[in-house]
């Protein structure tokens, strides 16, 4: 489990064999789970100021590969005790959004990112998302896609400051959203709710 609150930005040494080896500060044990740019991936092996992961095939097929070069997002995984922060966070991607405008505003960025229909009912006003790793607060949803406003702090110690419209991210939706769609799809009632009735029951949550 992780929060979306990236440890540091790792650079990117290889990645070839479907393996991938980054320079890190982050010291890590073989058989940890990290996640990089928000997928949840096992630790392999381990040297002097670098570490490997292994992406199995499905993950290979889910995430947006070609950002595993330069610089990633990496978090470690969750440990008993820890600070619990950003909201919770599985590490399994569920698909890949495409970056359609970045729009400079007062005291923040707005960025629109779209992404397959069958993923936007779990994405609430106000809600969680995570993308490439980052915990982050859903402003609006249309028919598209949805729209987030970042504060500066958090383009500074982020990648985000880098991204450019077309970037394709790693998007994973809200776990408890995803669990009361589950639920209401079991219902016998086929009519949709309502986005606050979506909160009501994401709050027993």
């Amino acid at each position: 489990m992780f929060t979306g609150l990236i440890r540091e930005m790792a650079d990117v040494l290889s990645f070839a064999n479907n393996i991938l080896t980054l320079k890190a500060q982050y010291r890590p044990k073989i058989g940890d789970s990290i996640a990089v740019n928000g997928a949840c991936l096992t630790v392999v092996e381990r040297g002097e100021g670098r570490f490997s992961v292994e992406l199995a095939d499905e993950t290979r097929a889910v995430i947006a590969t070609e950002n595993l070069r330069g610089r990633v997002h990496i978090e470690p995984a969750m440990q008993m005790g820890d600070r619990f922060e950003g909201h919770v966070v599985q590490g399994h991607i569920d698909t890949v959004g495409t970056v359609k405008t970045i729009t400079r505003l007062t005291n923040g960025t707005e960025f629109y990112i779209t992404l397959a229909q069958p993923y936007l009912p779990y994405l609430i006003p106000k809600g969680s998302v995570t993308v490439d790793g980052v915990s982050l607060t859903v402003n609006r949803v249309d028919q598209e896609g949805f729209f987030l406003t970042l504060i500066p702090h958090t383009m500074r110690h982020t990648l985000f400051g880098e991204y450019r419209v077309g970037r394709r991210v790693n998007i994973e939706t809200d776990l408890f959203a995803r669990y009361v769609a589950r639920i209401l799809q079991a219902s016998a009632s086929t009519r949709r709710p309502s986005w606050e009735e979506i909160e009501k029951i994401e709050a027993l949550y």
